[in-house]
Order: structure tokens, then C-alpha cells, then sequence
């Protein structure tokens, strides 16, 4: 069912009401297609209606509720997207990560923060070079194309790890204390862990880093082909990706 509350949270001069589901952010985002909302006044675990369209959006199907009864709803659901003040949710994927073998929900966040240090397993960088052009790497065995990431090594900070990658995979050394936070991923296992390197709430954090140099296509010291692409052609490598919408605000704002 989807749920609909009094247009009463204020943002820029407007007042807002929350569109919810008691059962699935999938069923959300349905409905939020069909009713044309735009895709980035999704917040998480609701989308964000302006009061203009709250008779609207109540014609095309949505039950209206009390505030408490919304967030009860959503939350009995376990649909809950906890996040800290100044970061954006931007998608949230059941099983997103198939190859992680284990039922779990992959929320993706645009995040000013670092990725909590003790249950980060992996670090991934957006780099890009002087002409604005990203880096991605070839990866048959990730199937496709990825900026440089992988696992952090014991010992690693999670920038140190970012940094080690981008080395091992491109043949380019960074700084880690010129690592800009862009934001992470984070894994929530509904059951027992796959792996005892994971933990039953695991992150992975991303960055952003700044050439400026011209990168050149090539392959890497790993024997990955290695490109650089203008922002408009990075869809077409990596566009069905689950982090894409990360990548996209990184990229475009």
C-alpha cells in the first residue's frame, strides 16, 4: 500500500508531505513513476511531495495517514533508511550485490562522512583527470567496467586501501589525505554473514580524486584495460551498475 502525510515539512519557502510503502521501496518507486514525480525527490525510504500535489497524488491511488502512522508503517516494513544529517540516500536494492551470496539490501548514499573505519571491507575511488574525463577499469571477472576498487587489506585504513587500488589496477599513485569523501555503500545482511571478513552491517567506502594530468587509455599493471571517458559516455559502460546513482551525482550534481 502506499501511504501519503499532511504537507507539513518545510524546505526552501515549500511545505512537503512523505509518499511511502508498507511493502516495498520497489512498489515505491512504481508509484512514483506513474504519478511523474521527479526521481531525485526520492529521500531513502519515501519521496518527497510538494503541497501542490498532495490532492493529486491522494486521486492516483496513495491512502492519506497521520505522520506517526507513515513512519510506523514504514518501519514495521523494514524499510527504515537511517542516514545522518547532511547525506542523501539515492537507492536502496534488495540483493543488489548478487554475488555476495547472502540475502541483504544495498543502500547507496551521497555522504559528506567517511564510511564507518570498522566495518568497511572495500574502498573504490572516482578519479578523473585534468579534462574532466573518469577513469574506469575493465574487470571480466566484476563483469564490466567499474572506477578502480576492491577489498581492503588487514592493516588498511579504508584510503589506504582506495589508494593501493587505483595503483595496483591504473599505475597511478595518489595521495590518501587528497581523497575527497563522495560517499558509500552499505550492505545490510538479513541473516548470518557469507563471510567472516563481513559484518552483519558492512561499507564500502567511495571517494573522489582529482588529476591534473591527461589520463591515457591503457592497460593496467594487473592487465585490466584501462580508459578515461567524458561524463556523458560513462553511462553507456556502467549505467545498469547499482552504485551508478553515485556516480552520477559525483558526476553531474
Amino acid at each position: 500500500m502506499i501511504l501519503l502525510d499532511p504537507p507539513v515539512w518545510p524546505f526552501r519557502d515549500q511545505l512537503f508531505s512523505h509518499l511511502a510503502s508498507d511493502t516495498s521501496i520497489e512498489e515505491l518507486h512504481d508509484f512514483a513513476g506513474a504519478t511523474g514525480l521527479h526521481p531525485r525527490s526520492y529521500d531513502g525510504d519515501h519521496y518527497d511531495v510538494p503541497a501542490s500535489r498532495y490532492d493529486e497524488v491522494v486521486a492516483a491511488g496513495a491512502v492519506p495517514v497521520s505522520n506517526r502512522e507513515l513512519l510506523a508503517a514504514v518501519q514495521r516494513a523494514g524499510l527504515r533508511f537511517r542516514k545522518r544529517r547532511g547525506e542523501r540516500p539515492l537507492a536502496s536494492i534488495v540483493n543488489g550485490l548478487p554475488s555476495l551470496g547472502a540475502p541483504h539490501r544495498l543502500e547507496i548514499l551521497r555522504s559528506p562522512f567517511e564510511a564507518p573505519p570498522e566495518s568497511t571491507i572495500a574502498a573504490v575511488t572516482a578519479v578523473t583527470d585534468a579534462d574532466s574525463r573518469l577513469l574506469l577499469v575493465g574487470s571480466p571477472k566484476r563483469g564490466g567496467w567499474e572506477c578502480p576498487g576492491g577489498k581492503r587489506e588487514p592493516g588498511e585504513t579504508p584510503r589506504e586501501s582506495a589508494v593501493r587500488e587505483v595503483a595496483e589496477e591504473a599505475g597511478i599513485e595518489l595521495a590518501p589525505d587528497l581523497l575527497a569523501r563522495v560517499g558509500y555503500e552499505r550492505i545490510r545482511f538479513a541473516g548470518p554473514v557469507p563471510d567472516p571478513q563481513l559484518h552483519p552491517i558492512s561499507h564500502v567506502a567511495v571517494y573522489g580524486a582529482q588529476l591534473e594530468s591527461i589520463g591515457q587509455d591503457g592497460i593496467g599493471p594487473e592487465g585490466q584495460p584501462v580508459v578515461w571517458l567524458p561524463p556523458e559516455q560513462v553511462w553507456d559502460r556502467c549505467g545498469a551498475a547499482p552504485w551508478w546513482p553515485l556516480l552520477d551525482r559525483h558526476l553531474f550534481g
